[in-house]
C-alpha cells in the first residue's frame, strides 16, 4: 500500500518471515502478513499458529510474539474462485488435497487420493505440477479413473482473479501436466458432476459449465 513500509520473502523463507512479522508486532507495530487467497488454507496462518504454540526454546517466537493480537481475516480460495467461474462444481461435499511432497510424505497424498476417490468428493487439487514435479497429476487422474468415469468434468484454473486469468474445462481422461503449474488449480468433478454448454459464449468457460447437484430437484420431485 502507497506510504507503508513491506517487506519481501523468498520462496522457502515462509517460517522466517511468519518469525520476522510476529517479532515486529512485538514491538507494538501493526503488521498485514499477506498471503494469495485465504491464509488460513495452504498459506501463513497455520505456520503462525505453529510458531505461537512453541515456547521460545523449543524454536518458538519470543514470549512478547506470543501475546500479540492476531486477526485471520478469511479470503477467496483458487477452488472457491475457479468453481465460480464455471457455475457450482463445488455444489456439493468437496475436499483439497495439495500435490505437494516438499512438506508431506508423496505415499501419504496418494493414500488421500485414493480415500477421496472412493468417498467420490469432488477434489481441488493445488500445487498440481512444479517443475521437479509433473507426474503426480497423471497418477492422481490414473487413481481418479478407478472410481469414475473419464467423462468427469474438471476445472482448470490459472493465475486466478488476475488479469492473466485462465479457466477451462476438460475431462479426467484428458488431465496431464500440459499447462499447469504451481499458479493453478485443477478441480475434478465427482460421479455426479456434469457440464454443458452455456447460453452463450461468453459465459462460464469457453461457452461452458459445470456443477455438481447436490439433489434438490429429486427431493422436490420424488418421484422424477
Amino acid at each position: 500500500a502507497s506510504g507503508k513500509t513491506t517487506r519481501s520473502f523468498k520462496l522457502g523463507e515462509e517460517e522466517r518471515r511468519c518469525r520476522y512479522a510476529l517479532e515486529q508486532a512485538a514491538e507494538g507495530r501493526e503488521i498485514a502478513l499477506v498471503c494469495p487467497g485465504d491464509s488460513g488454507i495452504y498459506a501463513m496462518a497455520s505456520l503462525v499458529m505453529e510458531l505461537l504454540e512453541s515456547a521460545p526454546e523449543l524454536g518458538g517466537v519470543s514470549d512478547a510474539a506470543r501475546r500479540v493480537e492476531i486477526v485471520c481475516i478469511p479470503g477467496m480460495t483458487a477452488m472457491q474462485a475457479a468453481s465460480a467461474r464455471v457455475g457450482a462444481l463445488l455444489g456439493h461435499d468437496f475436499c483439497a488435497i495439495s500435490l505437494s511432497d516438499l512438506l508431506t510424505p508423496r505415499e501419504e497424498i496418494l493414500r488421500r487420493i485414493e480415500s477421496a476417490a472412493r468417498g467420490d468428493f469432488v477434489v481441488a487439487f493445488y500445487n498440481p505440477v512444479s517443475r521437479r514435479r509433473v507426474e503426480l497429476i497423471e497418477r492422481a487422474r490414473d487413481i481418479l479413473l478407478q472410481f469414475r468415469k473419464g467423462d468427469t468434468p474438471v476445472v482448470i484454473g490459472r493465475q486466478l482473479g488476475r488479469k492473466d486469468e485462465k479457466v477451462k474445462i476438460s475431462r479426467l481422461c484428458e488431465l496431464g501436466p500440459d499447462g499447469i503449474d504451481m499458479m493453478t488449480v485443477v478441480i475434478v468433478g465427482s460421479s455426479r458432476s456434469r457440464s454443458f454448454k452455456a447460453g452463450t459464449d461468453r459465459e462460464g468457460a469457453g461457452g461452458w459449465r459445470a456443477f455438481t447437484p447436490r439433489g434438490y430437484r429429486r427431493l422436490q420431485n420424488p418421484a422424477g
